[in-house]
């Protein structure tokens, strides 16, 4: 069964953004809300297709919306974490040490809460 067009799309920009394009994998799946494309890409190539801020991520979404409107779909995308991945990596700001060094901030721990997730994207 040949892929869809959008799955073919989003192969095609990823591929071209990451060094190991052998390790990019797209699944399709359709049901009542839409399409959702989940992509998997090896573990160094993750930071490619983020991007900082997560700016190439959201221009890849906005492409597929474009794509997905075409078509009269919607489109929605899932970037899986690699197995093994560090998981969201938080903000080092500078600050001050007790010495009067400067040094990256204490790790901030993980957040689950969607409502805080939400928050600290300002969307």
């Amino acid at each position: 069964m040949a892929k869809e067009v959008d799955a073919e799309f989003l192969e095609y920009v990823v591929k071209a953004l990451v060094d190991e394009p052998d390790g990019v994998t797209v699944e399709r799946k359709v049901d009542e809300m839409g399409v959702l494309l989940t992509l998997k890409v090896s573990a160094p190539d993750m930071g490619k297709i983020i991007g900082r801020n997560g700016n190439t991520a959201k221009a890849i979404r906005s492409l597929l919306r474009v794509v997905g409107m075409k078509n009269n779909a919607r489109v929605n995308l899932k970037i899986e974490e690699p197995e093994g991945g560090r998981g969201p990596t938080p903000r080092m700001e500078n600050t001050t040490d007790s010495e009067g060094g400067r040094g990256p901030a204490p790790r901030m721990e993980r957040r689950t809460d969607v409502d805080q997730v939400l928050e600290d994207l300002r969307l």
